[in-house]
């Protein structure tokens, strides 16, 4: 699955946003972080900085096996993802909370008529945790890490997002925190506003950056996406159609 290629000429109003979860509409990385550390010590032994933000992003599975490999551990990694996930739903039962902005966009983004998706690596379990503070009724579609074929940094999670929402890239906009995220969100051909909260996200082609969702409204995520539609259509006409990436600058 792999992002279409646009006329140079073709431009789209803005359709539908996407949400990443962790970091981005919830304040969970903290709490991921929490769960981590149980584990490690159930292991016993101490996740390192650098082991904890190479894991910021990733799939669960993924974020275990660098716990693992950071702790010297032999455990398998499949039942070390399900102690973990389980601790972590606790955690989120008890002490997940909104991050300041998020609710607020959300609701006015479907108050404008706009379609939402909530794109996450984490796992169902977890995101059904979650959705009992986010609300079911906020997206029209969830996509988890555990129901994908590839997760983030891979951009199949937001293509699968917009096939079941029957949109274009050129029609949405992408909101997140992590480097993984946003590149799978680039990668798809979707332009990223950026909100970074653990790990920084480089600067590059396809995002721009807020410090946070706090006071964001829909019409500056209208002009967002404007922007990026005019620099991309820039892009194609001067390289055609034919060469077209799924990047732009």
């Amino acid at each position: 699955m792999t992002a279409p290629l646009e006329k140079p000429d073709q431009a789209e109003d803005l359709a539908g946003v996407l949400f990443d979860m962790d970091g981005t509409l919830v304040d969970s990385e903290r709490l991921w972080s929490v769960a981590m550390d149980r584990v490690a010590e159930q292991l016993g032994g101490a996740l390192s900085p650098a082991g904890r933000s190479a894991t910021v992003g990733q799939p669960v599975p993924t974020s275990v096996a660098i716990l693992l490999d950071d702790l010297g551990a032999a455990e398998d990694v499949g039942s070390t993802t399900a102690l973990l996930v389980a601790i972590t739903g606790e955690i989120f039962a008890e002490e997940l909370l909104w991050q300041p902005g998020g609710e607020e966009l959300i609701d006015a983004t479907r108050a404008a008529g706009l379609r939402t998706a909530l794109v996450t690596n984490s796992p169902r379990s977890l995101v059904d945790v979650a959705l009992g503070l986010l609300g079911e009724h906020r997206f029209e579609v969830t996509i988890c890490g555990d129901e994908v074929v590839r997760g983030k940094p891979d951009p199949y999670p937001y293509l699968r997002a917009i096939e079941l929402l029957g949109l274009s890239p050129q029609s949405c906009l992408a909101v997140e925190d992590s480097p993984s995220g946003v590149q799978a969100a680039v990668d798809a051909g979707i332009p990223v506003l950026v909100v970074p909260s653990v790990v920084e996200v480089p600067e590059g082609p396809g995002r721009i950056f807020a410090s946070s969702l706090l006071g964001a409204t829909v019409e500056e995520l209208r002009h967002i996406h404007r922007e990026f539609g005019r620099s991309r259509r820039a892009h194609l006409r001067n390289a055609g159609p034919a060469t077209a990436p799924a990047r732009w600058s």
